[in-house]
């Protein structure tokens, strides 16, 4: 472990990989478990799924969204790939003095807007404001609690020939907020995806029984989230480079910068891996939301125990991918 905090602990990739097994898990948790979105608790015989996360985007605003919205709809997500339905949300606000009122009010607006649009309710909160210079404008931490419904959710076991499904085009969030930040030059006509997927996600599980296993492939982007489930559960999963679905305004920035669409953020899409005979009826169901129009099948699983994720090339050759390692660009969630 190194001996200081780096840039790249909070990029989603291996050293924040490390850095939440080596000190968090092993102070708090079972250092042999998976790692989830949410944690499921049991209350008085009811389940119920409980996820935390904070928020410090660097613009505030951003093509597609702001600070407020995004907080909103990335603790709905992690409580939708849980399989749980999103009901209550809790907020705290670190404001830097002297950031404007204005700007403040549209923020929770956007909470308020994208809440209501998801069903949740925004139930308790907490501000406090610290001195100028010391919070880059505005920081948000959200919990967000869901409820699990019997019968419905992820069943987490595993098949030869499972389907790797991905709901629509990936790394549309990290190039707009990368171009949002004008420190490289660029403009791209992109919005970010950043939106909640809890009511596309849950008619899946209401209609069909063979999901897996879902995930929301943040920071880190869908690379490195599939390099976890293939080595928490012992896995070798295939992707076909063909058919990853990605913009061309995302593949001519990534050209042009050097960076690799499978390791962008993305804050609007899921992961879903489902049986191969479910896979045609889920894409249907993805198909009728605007969240899913673009959704694929990507890849499958072609093996148990080796925990590996590879990519098979147009030319028929197979990479090992691996997790985001060193700094892509921070502050992007």
């Amino acid at each position: 472990m190194e001996k200081y905090i780096s840039l790249a602990h909070g990029d989603g990739g291996e050293l924040s990989h490390r850095l939440i097994r080596e000190i968090f898990v092993e102070s708090f948790g079972d250092g042999k478990a998976a790692l989830f979105d949410a944690a499921e608790i049991t209350i008085q015989n009811s389940k119920i799924a409980v996820t935390t996360d904070s928020f410090v985007i660097n613009p505030i605003f951003f093509p597609g969204g702001s600070i407020g919205k995004l907080a909103v709809a990335g603790t709905v997500n992690d409580l939708a790939v849980s399989g749980a339905k999103p009901a209550y949300l809790t907020c705290g606000f670190v404001i830097e003095e002297g950031f404007p009122i204005a700007e403040l009010k549209k923020i929770v607006r956007d909470m308020a807007d994208e809440a209501s649009k998801t069903g949740v309710k925004i139930v308790a909160g907490d501000t406090k404001v610290v001195e100028r210079g010391s919070a880059d404008g505005v920081y948000i931490n959200t919990t967000g609690i869901g409820i699990y419904e019997t019968g419905k959710g992820c069943s987490l076991e595993f098949e030869e020939g499972d389907a790797i499904l991905v709901t629509g085009t990936i790394g549309d969030h990290g190039i707009a907020v990368l171009a949002a930040r004008g420190e490289l030059g660029i403009t791209v006509p992109i919005n970010s995806d950043c939106a909640s997927l809890n009511k596309m996600l849950w008619e899946v599980l209401e209609q069909t029984d063979g999901v897996k296993i879902m995930r929301d492939p943040t920071r880190g982007g869908l690379a490195t989230t599939l390099v976890e489930i293939a080595e928490d559960f012992h896995l070798t999963m295939k992707l076909d480079e063909l058919a990853l679905p990605v913009k061309s305004e995302v593949h001519g920035a990534c050209d042009l910068l050097g960076y690799d669409p499978l390791y962008l953020a993305n804050e609007g899409k899921a992961i879903i891996i489902v049986a191969a005979n479910e896979k045609d009826k889920i894409l249907d169901i993805l198909k009728e939301f605007p969240e899913g129009k673009d959704a694929k099948v990507i890849g499958s699983i072609i093996g148990k125990q080796k925990g590996q994720l590879l990519l098979e090339t147009p030319l028929g050759s197979k990479r090992l991918l691996t997790r985001l390692s060193g700094t892509m660009f921070p502050r992007i969630c």
